[in-house]
């Protein structure tokens, strides 16, 4: 038996004969067995149950994967390699470690596309500072940019280079990312652009108008890996659009691609147009320092008592395992944050100690203490617990850090964003609870295995730490899931269709697709295209077509059709099935051209009349698709309420119960220039203005283009107003 699970059918299933989902792991080994049985066994009810039989007949196993790159015996590269004493005096050691000795060569001495899968902690970085060093030397008037998924890592990566390539190489590093966009100038004259996914693929669709984009020589990604993520379809866009940018200006550009280690890296490779040489896939436990991990489960059928069952034990595996070194424990939400350093504390006072993981005097404490806003957070510094999440005022998280890295205090509790921003290694690290709540979907789902190897990265100080703990504590019907995704790693699949409509129109509006086999050739750059043909049934291609068609001819030419339907359909490109031809129409270039996504497009089209009031287009940008992932959480409702009285001067349709109406609350505050206390609200309200001075702008060339004057006048009125902060009566 390879595995069991209880599950609960409620009546209203019965009668509506809703389908259940169970997702399990189980092992399939060679040569295949004729079938497998699943019995399901009611424990109420004598002989209720049913048997299914799993045939293999058609099941096409993946190929089994190539073997990791052995780390080679070499002996350390003194740092004098560089033949170059500017570059020499960059660097705090004299020697590199052994994985940036073995990719020396292939990143200082030769242009070819390198893929580097090794642990987190094993100097990544370094290794894209070579391959920039190369760039310098060559071509010291080209570009290079570095894409991190990750605002925090964008800013950690700043911080880091304009102390370093700025003053002493004197080399101008830009950072490009929603919060921050230098004019056209200073990317002009910079050398080094740190940037985000989603900006990038933004800036480089008009790469033909753009001088600074063709001046590229090198792109660094780093987490290559978050390709089978949500975002993973924009890294796909940016990549098949540089292999296609490459192959029509003469200059070579060079892909530099980092991530943990890969299952599947022959695939990337591929796709990164690598072969043998450039392609290094360590294993995971290169890691400079060695990790233990620990699984534990614990029954509970309700998220909340559950949570509460976990902190003894997170308490316990922190007095065993590092009683005296730094521990971060990982919570799911910011909620859980709050109520996890609140349990340590009584756990605490049944010590003989309770302030033990304290290292600074009392007085010293409660000064820092009284420059602290979270109320929650006085109250755990002051025994030596830190909270850290994404609602936290930047000086309260700034303290936090400082203390902890500084080991004043010893435990820190945090969201999974500390895991990718910031870089704070502990001895013990410990992710409590394996289930996130997904907006979208309404519902929780289960933390992915590249955060849980994101998370364990950060355990083991390579400078203090002969070794590192990981430990995660989950619920009892998880534990062989998690135990199988930490012993044998998944093949990293594309997540591209879920975004063809909007990049397929991205490309008709640059004008490099303008007919189907344009667009079949197109997709054939992409990832998805990769991973059709090794793992068809993913993508629900049946063993039968592949064989009759091994270049999925028919398969692209049905994915892009289905698209341009889509898109004609949304008045965003005109499509005649007939003959293939797509050509871009002006609601469709404006879409791009703002970044707007096709489901919105959609909303406004149904909602856009001939004559709107003030209220009307407020509550339509509401309504766009981009702030859908946002949510109303409880502890924020008085607060929303009285933003609407003080700030509000159009109503809110709705009240503040759901999604669209705490957007267009948050946004009439801003315009009014209000403040909210909340931090949560804060980061929000941010997020909601940046957007939606986008989206108005979009919408003034939407108008502007149906020839409705008195429309146009009225919507660039309403973009002012956001851009300025003032409505239009004051």
């Amino acid at each position: 038996m390879y595995h069991n699970e209880y599950f609960l059918l409620t009546k209203k299933q019965v009668v509506t004969n809703e389908a259940q989902e169970l997702c399990f792991t189980i092992p399939i080994f060679e040569p295949l067995p004729n079938q497998y049985y699943v019995r399901a066994i009611s424990d109420r009810w004598i002989g209720s149950e049913s048997t299914c039989a799993i045939s293999f007949k058609h099941l096409i196993l993946p190929e089994r994967h190539p073997p990791h790159t052995d780390l080679l015996d070499l002996q350390p590269l003194p740092v004098s390699a560089l033949q170059e004493p500017r570059f020499e005096n960059l660097f705090s050691f004299s020697h590199f470690n052994p994985i940036q000795t073995q990719l020396f060569h292939a990143l200082y001495h030769t242009d070819k596309n390198v893929l580097l899968g090794a642990p987190t902690g094993s100097g990544k970085t370094i290794v894209a500072e070579l391959a920039m060093f190369r760039v310098f030397k060559q071509r010291p008037k080209a570009k290079v940019v570095y894409i991190a998924p990750m605002k925090a890592l964008v800013r950690e990566r700043m911080g880091d280079w304009k102390k370093r390539l700025e003053i002493k190489l004197d080399k101008k590093v830009v950072e490009l990312t929603g919060d921050v966009t230098p004019d056209a100038r200073a990317i002009a004259g910079a050398s080094v652009i740190v940037t985000t996914p989603e900006k990038w693929d933004g800036v480089s669709r008009s790469w033909q108008t753009r001088n600074f984009v063709q001046d590229v020589a090198l792109i660094v990604i780093d987490e290559i890996h978050l390709l089978g993520e949500d975002r993973g379809p924009v890294l796909e866009v940016i990549v098949s659009r540089t292999n296609f940018i490459s192959s029509h200006t003469e200059q070579g550009l060079r892909v530099v691609g980092l991530s943990t280690a890969l299952a599947n890296a022959r695939d990337l490779a591929d796709w990164l147009g690598i072969d043998h040489m450039g392609l290094y896939n360590f294993r995971p436990s290169v890691r400079p320092v060695p990790l233990e991990c620990h699984i534990s489960g614990y029954p509970g059928k309700h998220y909340c008592p559950r949570m509460a069952t976990m902190n003894k034990p997170a308490f316990q595996g922190i007095k065993q395992h590092s009683p005296t070194k730094p521990s971060l424990i990982f919570v799911s939400s910011r909620r859980q944050t709050r109520l996890t350093a609140i349990d340590m504390i009584a756990f605490l006072a049944g010590e003989d100690n309770p302030k033990q993981w304290l290292h600074m005097d009392d007085e010293e404490m409660d000064r820092i203490i009284s420059t602290i806003k979270d109320q929650n957070l006085k109250l755990t510094l002051a025994f030596g617990i830190g909270i850290h999440h994404a609602g936290l005022v930047e000086r309260d998280r700034k303290t936090v850090e400082e203390l902890y890295v500084n080991m004043k205090i010893q435990v820190l509790v945090a969201t999974a964003t500390l895991a990718w921003g910031v870089n704070l290694p502990a001895h013990a690290v410990i992710i409590k609870g394996t289930e996130i709540y997904n907006a979208k979907q309404g519902n929780f789902v289960d933390v992915g295995i590249l955060d849980v190897l994101q998370i364990f990265g950060r355990a083991g100080r390579p400078q203090f730490d002969k070794s590192g703990h990981g430990t995660i504590i989950t619920s009892h019907d998880k534990l062989a899931h998690y135990l199988s995704l930490l012993t044998n790693q998944f093949p990293i699949e594309s997540n591209f269709i879920n975004q063809m409509t909007d990049n397929l129109n991205a490309e008709i509006s640059l004008g490099t697709v303008t007919n189907m086999e344009e667009a079949i050739a197109w997709l054939s750059y992409s990832y998805l295209y990769v991973r059709m043909r090794k793992n068809p049934q993913v993508y629900g291609i049946k063993y039968q077509e592949l064989r009759e068609d091994p270049t999925l001819l028919i398969k692209r030419r049905e994915i892009i059709n289905d698209a341009a339907k889509r898109l004609d359909k949304a008045k965003m490109i005109r499509y005649d099935e007939s003959n293939g031809i797509m050509a871009s129409i002006d609601l469709g270039r404006t879409a791009s051209h703002f970044y707007i996504k096709y489901d919105t497009v959609e909303i406004f089209n149904d909602i856009l009349k001939n004559f709107m009031n003030e209220g009307e287009i407020l509550a339509m940008i509401s309504q766009a698709q981009e702030f859908e992932q946002l949510k109303v959480r409880d502890d924020e409702m008085t607060e929303l309420d009285e933003a609407t009285h003080e700030y509000c001067e159009l109503p809110v349709k709705g009240g503040a119960e759901n999604v669209h109406g705490k957007v267009n609350i948050l946004l009439q505050t801003f315009i009014s220039r209000g403040r909210v206390r909340s931090f949560s609200l804060i980061s929000d309200m941010t997020y909601i203005t940046q957007n939606a001075a986008r989206i108005s702008r979009a919408l003034f060339e939407i108008v502007l283009r149906k020839n409705l004057p008195l429309l146009a006048g009225r919507m660039l009125r309403f973009s002012k107003m956001v851009e300025k902060r003032m409505w239009d009566f004051e």
